[in-house]
């Protein structure tokens, strides 16, 4: 794609970057050597925070656990605007053989929070040296976004985040592995789903392969089980509506002449609005435990509701597709990209701030380079782009 890499105007442009690429290159892959998991972002913290405080930003730690915020105000304006970048790696065994690789056996940056940090604080950099708004602006660094439940972004809510560092909008990036480098994708309203979990014990009676006749089979129940909740989509939510309810986990025995006495199940389900997520926990819970009893059997069932909708803002949006365009021009730019049914726990900010989440895209995904697979790599070209957007929304905002 092309970019605009001109100077143009008042606010910050790619081109500004480019001199520093080299550098946040060497950043992005020192955090992509060294990742850490939900909640043991403890170098990773150390790290960030040393370059902050070197920049003269305020910065404080050890909130919602490894979290922090770097903070820098400047001027007498009122307005106050939060940016959010999360921090985790996942629990996966690196297979791309580059020269950077994860140097911590079963775990890497498999999501590209790697590039995210370095695209925000090659933003902090440029704007603390030119320092060119006036307000307040906090810096959000967020453990914990792959854990699915109790997670970094519900942490930082609930450890006081937004009341100890009050702001009018918060905003988040994350790549998109399959589209253009370097393209913006936005969307007003719901824009990345729920996303809950669903444990299942389904619990018979063991007994003998040969003597069926004298056990309840819970395997059975599981796999009828299993089978029904495709109709659960299918037969219960509006056409026009979007969800899914997929099995990903049916375990049950060792050997092949037992009976095993109980089975288990896990589901993911995703949803849009309140009303759809409720309806589908009643019917997966009333057709678990019917297909049960039908077979004899007992179900234990844990539904843990797990990210809020991802629910976009539309005066932010509005405010980043502008951003996104002076940069990268508007056919580089979708400002009604289709919902997403991934989940974000960006949402839990969301709810209590408005704002918006920003996709920027990181190029062709074919080759298993999608996120969370061992071959994907962050694409380091869009660390200019990046850190150009961050640094010319937050002088709008601030201006």
């Amino acid at each position: 794609m092309t970019a605009t890499l001109e100077r143009s105007g008042e606010y910050p442009r790619i081109y500004d970057f480019l001199p520093y690429e080299q550098e946040l290159v060497a950043i992005r892959r020192h955090l992509h050597r060294n990742p850490e998991l939900a909640f043991a972002e403890h170098g990773t913290s150390d790290f960030i925070a040393a370059r902050l405080q070197e920049w003269g930003y305020e910065v404080t730690r050890g909130i919602g656990g490894t979290g922090l915020v770097g903070t820098l105000r400047l001027g007498e304006g009122k307005r106050r605007l939060g940016i959010r970048a999360d921090m985790d790696a996942l629990p996966i065994q690196e297979a791309t053989g580059s020269e950077y690789a994860s140097c911590v056996p079963g775990r890497m940056h498999a999501c590209g929070h790697d590039g995210h940090m370095t695209m925000l604080l090659g933003a902090a950099k440029y704007l603390a040296r030119h320092r060119r708004f006036s307000g307040s602006l906090h810096l959000i660094f967020q453990p914990a976004e792959e854990r699915g439940f109790d997670s970094g972004g519900k942490a930082m809510v609930d450890d006081g985040l937004f009341e100890r560092f009050a702001c009018d909008a918060v905003y988040a990036m994350h790549n998109h592995p399959g589209m253009p480098q370097g393209r913006f994708m936005l969307r007003s309203g719901a824009f990345m789903a729920a996303g809950d979990r669903v444990f299942v014990k389904i619990v018979g009676t063991g007994g003998h392969a040969a003597r069926p006749h004298l056990a309840v089979d819970p395997l059975v129940a599981a796999s009828a089980i299993v089978m029904s909740l495709q109709t659960v989509v299918a037969r219960n939510v509006d056409p026009a509506e979007s969800a899914v309810v997929t099995v990903g986990r049916l375990r049950a025995g060792d050997a092949l002449n037992v009976i095993p006495d109980h089975a288990e199940i896990g589901i993911s389900v995703r949803s849009f609005s309140p009303e759809m997520r409720a309806l589908l926990k009643q019917r997966i819970c009333a057709l678990i435990t019917g297909v049960a009893e039908a077979h004899g059997c007992s179900a234990e069932i844990d539904y843990v509701e797990g990210y809020p909708v991802v629910v976009n803002d539309a005066d932010a949006v509005a405010l980043a597709a502008e951003v996104a365009t002076d940069l990268v021009g508007a056919d580089a730019v979708d400002r009604e990209f289709p919902r997403l049914m991934g989940s974000e726990d960006f949402a839990y900010m969301l709810q209590r701030c408005p704002g918006a989440l920003v996709r920027i895209g990181n190029g062709p995904a074919e080759g298993g380079r999608g996120l969370h697979n061992p071959r994907y790599d962050f694409n380091d070209v869009n660390l200019p782009y990046g850190a150009a957007f961050w640094s010319q929304l937050a002088e709008r905002f601030l201006r």
